[in-house]
């Protein structure tokens, strides 16, 4: 069977900027709860950076569930 729309590495290319901005948001708030026991609070560009970082591997991922979701529903069409 051939799959029909999208493959794996266009929907990670289509959801990375979103998946950068949702790490890079939780990267920070993380160094600010972090911060209570000591630890430093990150800069932007760090939070920008550990996050584009983080959302690579967990975006791919991401895509390759929505991929098996829909090729689960062309199966039972």
């Amino acid at each position: 069977m051939t799959q029909s729309g999208w493959p794996t590495w266009k929907i990670t290319l289509a959801l990375y900027p979103f998946g950068v901005g949702a790490f890079a948001v939780n990267v920070f708030f993380a160094s600010l709860i972090g911060s209570w026991v000591g630890g430093p609070v990150l800069t932007t560009a760090w939070s920008l950076f550990l996050g584009a970082l983080i959302a690579l591997p967990a975006t791919w991922y991401f895509s390759k569930h929505i991929r098996n979701l829909m090729d689960q529903a062309d199966q039972s069409n």
